[in-house]
């Protein structure tokens, strides 16, 4: 794989513990939210006290993300490795973490990414993480039998739908094996953390050991659960260090063992050995109330096309935005991405220019005037155009005139539009 011969994995102090006191993290807190309701978990979005996954001082957008990245670099060279491991799950904000990790991959070439999951989202975006070059990828697998995960889970969201109990438990399994596979066959290193919960998984960790190794997992971090007051297994005690260390030489007889981990939270920064965290506070909020970039800062433009090659969709007939960015004299389509759902009125537009927040423009056969304003104060150009894709761009990328893009403009009301489609309701 290409990757492994750009990147040096030995940098990486999760996977190398002779690197924890050399080279150094950073967590990017940009996914809130989440797919699954485990029932040691308890996530805070602005707690500075806990030192423990699922906890942040703030939140971070993507663009946020890379300035904050590029202040910690500036104080911590040491940094090796950015990852993406919550609050949440990174794939329950798949737009907000693929977003981030292009930006850091444009910006720091030479940094390692990595992301840390639950294995219920992840498969539908593992291409872009190999486009990417994410290098390593963490899946936190509690069970292999639904049985036992069943009184782990509280519920799996799988989009609408909620899984409760033995359907949750064995939904989860089947989307985790399905991604270690996936992730197997790209190439991409795979550690798996395994939570310990005395009375409820702690007899089934060699088993866990057993069927990651059979699907290839490099690693296996068997972690004692950090009991939180406000869960369902609040009151059952922290798995001590000798049960721990006889559950891991176990397990190792399958796959090696993670001893060096320190649970780190949400927006940990600094070496395992030597953690920054309450240094770098004041930084990551101030990053938090940066406003949205400039047009020229951003690299990226949506256009709404029925089939790749003309821009030729009304705004609000668009289902699928393709994104475009410059690479060098040319152009490059980067990835698709979903429209909110129509018929949502005003807060469609609203989730759009989130959707559309690292893109200067967009590129639309039509636009009524209520998602234009909405778009426009977000930062993003919407601009009405006709003709093939690589025209329009190469228009707005050199900050030419766009009023000869035009063709005949279709009316619209103000909230709604007479086009052939669904409109900008």
């Amino acid at each position: 794989m290409e990757t492994s011969k750009r990147y040096d994995f030995r940098k990486h102090p999760c996977f190398n513990p002779e690197a924890k006191g050399k080279y150094g993290r950073v967590h990017l807190p940009v996914a809130p939210k989440c797919n699954i309701q485990c029932n040691f978990c308890d996530r805070k979005y602005d707690c500075v006290n806990e030192s423990r996954p699922g906890v942040t001082s703030t939140l971070l957008s993507p663009e946020q993300a890379g300035v904050y990245m590029d202040r910690v670099l500036e104080k911590e060279p040491r940094i090796t490795v950015a990852g993406i491991a919550g609050p949440g799950d990174p794939f329950a904000n798949g737009r907000e973490t693929i977003a981030t990790m292009r930006i850091i991959r444009r910006n720091h070439p030479k940094t390692l990414l990595c992301v840390s999951s639950n294995g219920m989202g992840i498969s539908p975006y593992i291409k872009d993480l190999v486009d990417i070059n994410v290098s390593h990828v963490t899946i936190t697998v509690c069970a292999v039998d639904p049985e036992i995960g069943k009184k782990i889970y509280a519920w799996v969201s799988d989009g609408n739908v909620i899984y409760r109990g033995l359907d949750g438990a064995k939904l989860l399994l089947s989307r985790q094996i399905l991604a270690i596979k996936k992730l197997k066959e790209h190439g991409i290193m795979v550690k798996v953390n395994c939570i310990v919960i005395p009375g409820i998984n702690d007899h089934h960790i060699d088993e866990v050991a057993k069927k990651m190794r059979e699907l290839g997992v490099d690693l296996l971090n068997a972690m004692a659960m950090f009991p939180n007051v406000n869960t369902l297994f609040g009151n059952i005690e922290q798995p001590g260090k000798k049960m721990m260390e006889k559950i891991r030489s176990s397990a190792e007889r399958y796959l090696p063992q993670m001893r060096h981990c320190t649970r780190c939270r949400a927006d940990a920064v600094g070496l395992l050995d030597d953690d920054r965290t309450a240094e770098f506070r004041s930084c990551i909020r101030s990053c938090s109330t940066l406003k949205p970039m400039l047009a020229a800062e951003r690299h990226y433009v949506a256009v709404a096309t029925e089939e790749g090659v003309l821009i030729n969709q009304h705004l609000g007939e668009a289902r699928i935005f393709h994104i475009w960015e410059k690479d060098g004299e040319t152009f490059r389509k980067i990835e698709e991405r979903k429209g909110p759902a129509a018929q949502g009125g005003i807060k469609r537009w609203h989730q759009l220019a989130k959707i559309l927040g690292d893109c200067r423009a967009v590129l639309v056969s039509g636009i009524g005037k209520t998602p234009y304003d909405i778009l426009a104060k977000a930062g993003v150009t919407p601009i009405e155009a006709v003709g093939f894709i690589e025209e329009g761009l190469r228009i707005v990328y050199e900050n030419r005139e766009t009023s000869a893009l035009r063709g005949r403009r279709i009316a619209c009301a103000d909230a709604t539009c007479t086009g052939s489609g669904g409109g900008c309701g």
